[in-house]
């Protein structure tokens, strides 16, 4: 799964805490980790969910501004049969 660094420090400082991700096949499964330019992250939680379901808190703990923020994210992303809800968490610097 790649990650702007952007959205990774934002994981970093404790800031972002969800990420969404619309797909052909998950890449990602809960309880495994990923690292990453900033570090390892865990990965809590995979969710399969509709992106009309994303509440603006939701929204909100991945770092967008609100709903509508998200939902023009979401327009410029590619196509996927599945979208997910993923819980992470940065797990310090990696070797």
């Amino acid at each position: 799964m790649l990650l702007k660094r952007e959205l990774l420090e934002g994981i970093k400082a404790g800031k972002v805490d969800l990420i969404f991700r619309r797909w052909n096949r998950p890449t990602v499964k809960a309880g495994g980790t990923l690292k990453t330019k900033v570090g390892l992250l865990s990965i809590k939680s995979v969710t399969d969910m509709s992106p009309d379901d994303v509440t603006e808190t939701d929204a909100q703990r991945a770092g967008f501004v609100d709903v509508g923020n998200f939902q023009r994210w979401l327009a410029t992303m590619k196509e996927g049969v599945l979208f997910q809800r993923i819980e992470v968490g940065y797990l310090g610097e990696s070797d």
